[in-house]
C-alpha cells in the first residue's frame, strides 16, 4: 500500500469555505451553518461498496446525529445526476455536493495518490471533518465505512 498523502488541515484550523451545488441544485456555503456542528465528508465515487457501506452508516444513524445537533454534507466528484441515484437508491437523508471541478475536494486537501489493486491514481482521499462556528473540531482519516457515525459521536 503506498503511503496515502494526508490533508494540510487539522482540529483548530479555520475550515476553508466552500460554495457548492447538492443533487437538486441547491446552493450549499460554509456560511450556511455557521450555527450548526457540519459533518462534511469526502468519498470517492457513488455506488461503490465502500462508499455505500458509509453513506448508509450515516443513513442509519442519522437521527443519532441529528439529535445532536448534527448537519451532514457529502462531497464527491460525481455529477448531480449520479447523487440523485445514489440518494433515491439507498434513500439518504442528506445532500450530496457534487464538486465536478475539485474545487472543494482540493481545497480540503483530500485530493491525493492512491494504490488500490496495484494500480496507482489520483482520486478523492475518503475524509471527514467536523466543523463548528467555521473551526475545525475534528478530522477522521482512517474512516470505518460500516461504523462512521460511531467515530463521529466518539
Amino acid at each position: 500500500m503506498a503511503d496515502k498523502a494526508k490533508t494540510h488541515l487539522k482540529e483548530g484550523d479555520k475550515a476553508p469555505d466552500f460554495k457548492g451545488f447538492d443533487q437538486d441544485g441547491n446552493l450549499h456555503q460554509l456560511s450556511d451553518y455557521s450555527k450548526d456542528k457540519l459533518i462534511l465528508f469526502f468519498y470517492p465515487k457513488d455506488n461503490t461498496p465502500g462508499c455505500t457501506a458509509e453513506a448508509c452508516n450515516l443513513r442509519d444513524n442519522f437521527s443519532e446525529l441529528k439529535e445532536k445537533g448534527f448537519k451532514l454534507l457529502g462531497i464527491s466528484a460525481d455529477s448531480a445526476k449520479r447523487h440523485q441515484n445514489f440518494i433515491s437508491k439507498f434513500d439518504l437523508p442528506f445532500p450530496l455536493l457534487a464538486d465536478e471541478d475539485l474545487s472543494i475536494i482540493k481545497a480540503y486537501g483530500v485530493w491525493g495518490r492512491k494504490k488500490f489493486m496495484g494500480r496507482e491514481f489520483d482520486g478523492i482521499l475518503r475524509t471527514t471533518f467536523v466543523i463548528e462556528k467555521g473551526k475545525i473540531t475534528s478530522v477522521i482519516e482512517k474512516v470505518k465505512t460500516k461504523d462512521h457515525a460511531a467515530q463521529i459521536l466518539e
